[in-house]
């Protein structure tokens, strides 16, 4: 027999959404990590926001819902909200109740100074990285790094002549013809981003605006253990490469660090040296600055074949991350985006290869 659709709203509800997330639901143990990682943070919490006022929204429920955000390549802080208030998962997630209203998206942008900045960002990546580091997840010796373009959120038509006082022309998207025009990143800059540099990765390819991430990861279980987001140009790999080296664990033991030909040269390669890294970096063709010394040992060939993991980490962040291009404005604020990105995946990659989640959780 039929049924009859007979949809009529209930007046109360007396089921929670504790029960109606699966037990089973890998956001479960996700839930469970983040909030134990947020309770360490509580002093940084309490430095930025002012003791009187009024209570605003709790800024664990604001950095959950960002998560929330990267790992379901939600577009917009707009359709964020919109997605936690009618999905009792999400809801559940960040800790609202059932009954409770959703905040504005709005809230994002008057929070994003004060708390989605690149110094509490970091914090967080940096407690996700202490968590891996104590469930011998990371290793500290042995380490690969790249670099990638990260389109800027500006058009060619805002890269303009420095000294160029003409206003915009009129209409939404008004005809700019630079035809013939020599544009270079010393004399245009973009009136857009002021920080995106003009920039292409290989010969062939094609210029654009955008900025440069860089990121070094550790080979035992290719997580991320440093990020670095710098102006696009030819040199910037390298000296990001060096400055993320300098900031490692345990300067005194002994390491290796895995790239491609784009690093070897002679400065990288004195600046490893003189860090106690030795550089496993892919020799060129001709004039390579890798010699006998490095290219002699088995673990040479190891760390060129361990590096090219780091690809799926830029994979990641550009697929389901949504970096492929950043939605904000300054290299600040995407420092910021790129180290919640980086810190998601590495959350999930902990999931993924088990250890210490499952140990926690039970």
């Amino acid at each position: 027999m039929r049924g009859n659709q007979d949809f009529q709203g209930a007046m109360f509800s007396y089921i929670s959404l504790e029960e109606r997330v699966p037990q089973a639901h890998p956001l479960r143990k996700l839930r469970a990590v983040v909030d134990a990682l947020l309770a360490t943070m509580n002093r940084e919490f309490e430095a930025v926001y002012a003791r009187r006022g009024r209570p605003s929204v709790p800024p664990e429920m604001l950095l959950k819902a960002l998560l929330l955000q990267i790992l379901f390549s939600i577009r917009s802080e707009r359709q964020l909200v919109e997605a936690i208030n009618y999905n009792l998962l999400y809801r559940w997630f960040v800790g609202l109740n059932i009954e409770d209203k959703v905040w504005d998206h709005s809230t994002f942008s008057a929070n994003r100074e004060r708390l989605f900045n690149e110094d509490l960002a970091r914090t967080f990546f940096e407690r996700v990285k202490l968590s891996a580091q104590w469930g011998k997840l990371a290793s500290d010796e042995h380490f690969s790094v790249d670099g990638t373009l990260i389109d800027a959120w500006a058009s060619h038509k805002s890269f303009k002549r420095k000294d160029d006082d003409s206003g915009t022309p009129p209409g939404r998207n008004p005809e700019v013809d630079f035809k013939g025009q020599e544009r270079c990143n010393d004399t245009h800059k973009s009136t857009t981003d002021a920080d995106a540099r003009l920039f292409k990765k290989s010969r062939g390819d094609k210029s654009r605006l955008c900025h440069m991430g860089h990121i070094l990861m550790e080979n035992r279980n290719g997580l991320i253990v440093d990020v670095e987001i710098t102006h696009a140009s030819g040199t910037a790999e390298r000296e990001a490469a060096l400055a993320m080296l300098e900031r490692r664990g345990n300067r005194n033991k002994r390491a290796t660090v895995g790239a491609d030909k784009g690093y070897d040269s002679k400065a990288f390669i004195k600046g490893c040296r003189k860090l106690k890294v030795t550089p496993h970096v892919a020799a060129k063709d001709k004039h390579s600055a890798v010699d006998a010394r490095v290219t002699r040992h088995e673990g040479y060939k190891t760390s060129l074949k361990v590096r090219k993991r780091i690809e799926e980490a830029f994979g990641w962040i550009k697929t389901v991350g949504g970096l492929a291009k950043t939605k904000l404005i300054g290299q600040a604020k995407l420092t910021g985006q790129a180290l919640l990105c980086f810190a998601t995946y590495n959350l999930v990659r902990m999931g993924s290869i088990g250890g210490w989640w499952n140990a926690h959780h039970a």
